[in-house]
């Protein structure tokens, strides 16, 4: 059985069969769900529970909903194992990165086609062998979307880590050797932005056999600022939240055309 506070009601959840649609965008902060919703026809709140916060509208006339995460993959992973639960089956999480490729400024979106398991959540689903990818067809409308949209955008695999300070102070922690030498591995190896929550999700979704991409802002980006280019440091997500639900659209639309 599943671990229900109530009959029918999703543990962390609190949403039961129906309170959702099929597509779902998944911001960390609960503060974004709101802004989000404002996109959709109709959009009322469903549920408020923990980090969890979740509207339910229309877009093109399907329902679709929002629903936070928190921070992390520990909390994205229930939340995609409760909506799924929930028969939702098409995810895009929409979020904030930090840039690492030099190519790759503030302000910029960032599709990830890959994430780095440098987590643990995602150890517990499967084996360190099996790569985090993102779904080809969430993808591919994503970046539909931001290209159509005019806005500079990258595609590429992205680091995901659990550690925020990790990242941003390495020197201070007691296995800065490690976490450096992997992060020198990371740029020689081209990946473009580090966050926290893609690899738990890629990972989960290609478990529950549903879809599921990733998009971002790049609010800066370190590499830059230690090279001596101009970082310019954004903070408004609007750009990924547009491209985000541009490509539930396309999604949408595919998929009709599919029957």
């Amino acid at each position: 059985m599943p671990y229900v506070e109530e009959e029918g009601l999703q543990y962390h959840l609190n949403i039961k069969p129906g309170d959702v649609g099929r597509y779902v965008i998944m911001p960390g902060d609960p503060k974004r769900c709101e802004k989000i919703a404002a996109y959709f026809d109709e959009a009322r709140l469903i549920a408020d529970s923990r980090e969890y916060v979740t509207y339910t509208g229309y877009l093109n006339g399907e329902k679709v909903s929002v629903t936070s995460t928190g921070i992390g993959g520990p909390s994205s992973a229930i939340a995609i194992e409760e909506l799924v639960r929930c028969k939702a089956d098409t995810f895009i999480r929409v979020g904030t990165c930090g840039g690492m490729d030099l190519d790759v400024q503030g302000g910029d979106v960032v599709i990830a086609t890959g994430a780095i398991r440098a987590e643990g959540t995602s150890r517990e689903y499967a084996p360190i062998e099996f790569p985090a990818v993102a779904d080809l067809e969430v993808t591919h409308a994503l970046l539909r979307a931001a290209k159509g949209l005019g806005y500079r955008c990258h595609a590429g695999v992205v680091q995901c880590k659990d550690s925020f300070y990790g990242q941003h102070e390495p020197e201070t922690k007691p296995v800065s050797g490690e976490l450096l030498s992997k992060w020198d591995a990371w740029l020689k190896l081209g990946c473009k932005a580090s966050e926290m929550e893609s690899a738990a999700l890629f990972i989960a979704a290609s478990y529950l056999r549903v879809r599921c991409g990733s998009c971002f802002l790049a609010v800066a980006n370190q590499e830059r600022a230690k090279a001596g280019l101009p970082n310019p440091v954004v903070h408004d997500t609007e750009a990924a939240v547009k491209a985000g639900v541009e490509a539930l659209r396309i999604l949408i639309e595919e998929d009709r055309k599919k029957g």
